[in-house]
């Protein structure tokens, strides 16, 4: 028999947006239920940063000291042409109790919000698809593949890119895919990477991205013309040779590789109705930079905090409000990280006046400083 649950609000997708949605209403008293269309979260790194704007949200649902014990803090993100530093950026000095870019696999940080959300008597229901989503004057019905439906007051569609909440409320989602596709290789090297910094090569062959993770794991990220579906170590290693050189990095172990091809776009609006959108459902982007997670979680939490005042009696006009806020924030960071890719992957003949003008630029203390708060999220305090 097809079941009918009643809820204050109806969670879709529960990756790490959604996960932090529901724990931050769960955290204010309201009644939430987070359904997924996985059997089981995640259980590769995909996303590996959380930095410090994202843990100063967490620290109020006590996640973030969680997060950081079970991670890898790098208070240093350099821009390297091969041995030469172009930029360095120093995290340590800035006003956060959290002074660094956090590394950790996404399947730990949403292990680590599906355990706070059990604490607070919460859960996950799945696997469980949307098959539509209809909405009336007093709340939304969803239905969903097995027939059963959810009645609730509100709906946070977190359920990424192709978003059927985005699709049913009508949101427009423009934008565009970037020419080259990028391969991501989570490896054990040997040769001495740094254990504390993230390394952006910015070489004539390419970019490649260095980052640590825990238990002795390196990221690897770099655009390729054609990247294999699963990278090998010998794939990986001629990347390492041709565009770091000087490191004499070597690929002992690939633990999990991927390729992928990058979106940049942003929904029209945040708020359509009873239905609001947060993370990849509301806007997508390069890697560059580590945004991605770390502004859905912040959406998330902005999301939970209007949710809550609209339920507790005040004007949905809260809503609007959430909407005009976090969407001006992901168009910055789509504009940051598309400079960033695009100037990663400019035509080879042009990359050596890059990075020279990139290491002018990077004497300048100012734009380090200036790079530092984007990059650790504080200037969208």
């Amino acid at each position: 028999m097809p079941n009918m649950l009643e809820t204050d609000v109806l969670i879709v997708g529960a990756g790490p947006t959604g996960l932090a949605a529901a724990v931050a209403l769960a955290a204010r008293g309201v009644a939430a239920t987070v359904v997924d269309r996985q059997a089981a979260g995640a259980n590769t790194s995909r996303a590996a940063v959380v930095n410090a704007r994202t843990l100063e949200v967490l620290e109020g649902v006590d996640v973030a000291r969680r997060l950081v014990k079970e991670g890898v803090q790098a208070p240093t993100f350099t821009i390297r042409d091969r041995g030469r530093t172009l930029i360095p950026v120093d995290f340590s000095g800035l006003p956060t109790e959290y002074p660094y870019s956090l590394m950790v696999p996404q399947s730990t940080t949403e292990r680590l919000l599906l355990e706070r959300l059990e604490e607070l008597g919460g859960s996950v229901l799945r696997p469980k698809t949307l098959s539509a989503i209809a909405e009336d004057r007093d709340g939304v019905t969803a239905t969903f593949d097995d027939g059963d439906s959810i009645r609730a007051r509100y709906v946070v569609g977190a359920d990424g890119i192709h978003s059927l909440v985005r699709e049913q409320a009508g949101i427009g989602f423009d934008g565009g895919v970037y020419d080259e596709s990028f391969v991501l290789a989570d490896v054990r090297l040997t040769g001495g990477a740094p254990r504390d910094e993230v390394i952006l090569y910015w070489a004539t062959e390419g970019l490649t991205v260095v980052a640590p993770l825990p238990d002795g794991v390196h990221r690897i990220v770099a655009p390729v013309a054609e990247a294999p579906e699963q990278p090998s170590a010998s794939f990986v290693q001629q990347i390492l040779d041709t565009r770091i050189g000087t490191a004499k990095l070597s690929v002992a172990e690939v633990i999990w590789g991927s390729r992928f091809r990058i979106h940049h776009r942003v929904a029209d609006t945040f708020r359509a109705g009873r239905l609001l959108l947060a993370g990849d459902a509301a806007h997508v982007h390069s890697p560059a930079g580590g945004q991605g997670m770390n502004l859905g979680i912040q959406d998330a939490a902005a999301a939970a905090e209007a949710l809550a005042r609209v339920l507790g009696g005040e004007s949905d006009s809260v809503l609007d409000d959430y909407s005009a806020a976090r969407r001006p924030i992901a168009q910055q960071v789509v504009e940051m990280t598309d400079r960033l890719t695009r100037l990663a992957t400019l035509p080879r003949a042009a990359r050596p006046i890059r990075n020279a003008v990139i290491g002018l630029v990077g004497r300048v203390p100012a734009v380090r400083t200036g790079l530092a708060r984007r990059l650790s999220g504080l200037v969208y305090r």
